[in-house]
């Protein structure tokens, strides 16, 4: 379900938490789906438990997942629950540092435009 690329620049916290929400996202875990336990996660992706326990606490903050003690991690109900205007604001200015370092990098609008085409296409076939 998850794959890691220690090459990656990316965090690999990070890495899990993009790979569970694009596995939502396309319908492969649907609410109420049951995650693997952190240790079980750790040891077949070979991070530290720690690692995943840090991308199930921030897709719980983020209503991704929900905690139950004792039980597991399962995939939340998505329900009307939009995302707060706090939440908005901060990955509004992630996309705009990321959009202001490609456009320095000399990439052009119609590229940042197909690339956000490319994205949201594949995120909802």
């Amino acid at each position: 379900m998850i794959q890691i690329n220690p090459a990656s620049g990316q965090p690999i916290f990070e890495q899990i938490i993009s790979q569970i929400k694009m596995s939502v996202l396309k319908g492969y875990l649907k609410p109420g789906d049951n995650l693997p336990s952190v240790r079980k996660l750790a040891l077949s992706l070979s991070v530290t438990p720690g690692t995943v326990a840090k991308a199930y606490s921030e897709l719980e903050h983020q209503n991704v997942i929900v905690t139950i003690r004792g039980k597991g991690a399962y995939i939340a109900e998505k329900g009307d629950s939009k995302p707060s205007v706090v939440q908005l604001q901060r990955g509004f200015a992630t996309f705009r540092e990321i959009c202001i370092n490609l456009i320095y990098m000399g990439v052009q609008k119609e590229e940042l435009e197909k690339e956000l085409d490319e994205i949201y296409s594949s995120v909802l076939r």
